[in-house]
């Protein structure tokens, strides 16, 4: 298992915080009858179980491109700069548009950030907060870059099967992005992990080196999700409070002194249970996932946005960020929110599952 690598907690003299965001959800959705349908379950079972109301579906034609570069233009939109001022452009993304080039190259040449530096970083649902230690690591080496735009994408849909009970309630498509430069308020500190003997309990097993794709992959189904529920769950719920608590110890804090807790997206009913069970408080706890599905490397940066544009964070609020993933992944911050605005973000979806209701997803 992989050591914690810590950013160093005293706040450099000018911090790096997030200037602006933006968000992109394709105009196709897949409704819980829709799913419960394929499954042959009634809707409400679905509702109950995830705590998922709907779920946002590219079209044939877009790929985890074409969601990214329209997120990142709303988010230089509401930074007030332009893609041509992005020195930087990092993209997580388990969707990517090929095995090769990287897909942030895509998004660079659609959005003309001829400037940046695009490449891509594989963590998963952890994805967007690697991509952050990269650009925050980035700006403090080379402040002369200028901007940098972390973004989350994934076009899961292209990858479900919809038979497949412990995926096809959960995996959605989407898009959050975020541009960071130097600020006020900003990022006090990031810790990252990995525990890659955990790597096959969710994966999509073929279409690489190692099962290229071929007739049989095809036929068995080897380029859809594939996931170990059981041991996904045992995973979540033991980092999360670890993440929480680990990050409130090593900065003396307690929860009394967090505004807001952003995290991975798993399924509502799930992250809801956890919240309680860790002790944060249901407001400040930040759950989108009923209105967008599981959206992986995209859904804590879209819970981030959802804050900043319905009001539920303000300026000089502290934000704790915890996320887990695929690999196995996880990472812990702080944030001080700056103000930053998020264009795109849609209103909420006001349903809510069964308070008592059991989760059968898990990410």
């Amino acid at each position: 298992m992989s050591q914690a690598v810590p950013v160093g907690t005293q706040a450099p003299s000018r911090a790096v915080g997030v200037l602006g965001m933006g968000v992109y959800l394709p105009p196709g959705k897949r409704s819980n009858e829709e799913v419960a349908r394929d499954l042959k379950v009634p809707p409400e079972w679905v509702a109950a179980r995830t705590g998922v109301h709907t779920r946002h579906v590219a079209a044939p034609h877009q790929a985890a491109s074409d969601l990214a570069a329209e997120t990142v233009l709303r988010a230089a939109r509401s930074a007030g700069i332009t893609p041509g001022d992005i020195g930087l452009l990092v993209l997580a993304t388990s969707c990517p548009d090929e095995l090769g080039p990287a897909t942030a190259c895509r998004v660079q040449a659609r959005i003309g950030a001829g400037a940046a530096v695009a490449f891509d970083v594989g963590a998963a649902c952890s994805g967007w907060l690697f991509a952050t230690r990269v650009a925050y690591d980035w700006l403090h080496a080379q402040p002369g870059t200028g901007y940098a735009a972390v973004v989350g994408v994934e076009a899961f849909s292209k990858f479900l099967n919809p038979r497949d009970r412990a995926t096809a309630m959960l995996f959605a498509d989407g898009a959050a992005a975020a541009i960071l430069g130097p600020a006020d308020n900003g990022f006090a500190g990031i810790h990252l992990g990995t525990d890659g003997r955990g790597a096959h309990h969710i994966l999509i097993p073929a279409g690489g080196s190692r099962l290229p794709a071929r007739e049989h992959t095809l036929q068995t189904g080897g380029h859809t999700i594939h996931t170990d529920n059981r041991a996904v769950r045992a995973f979540i719920t033991g980092i999360f409070p670890r993440l929480i608590n680990d990050t409130l110890a090593h900065h003396g804090l307690t929860l009394a002194d967090i505004d807001a807790v952003i995290t991975t997206q798993p399924s509502p009913v799930l992250l809801r249970d956890l919240g309680e069970r860790t002790g944060i408080p249901p407001h400040r706890l930040v759950v989108t996932g009923d209105e967008t599905g599981n959206i992986g490397a995209a859904g804590a940066p879209y819970a981030l946005a959802a804050a900043a544009a319905r009001g539920t964070i303000h300026p000089g609020d502290r934000i704790l960020l915890a996320v887990f993933g695929g690999g196995l992944t996880w990472g812990s911050a702080l944030l001080t929110w700056t103000g930053a605005t998020a264009l795109g973000v849609p209103p909420p979806h006001t349903g809510r599952a069964p308070a008592d209701s059991k989760t059968e997803g898990t990410r």
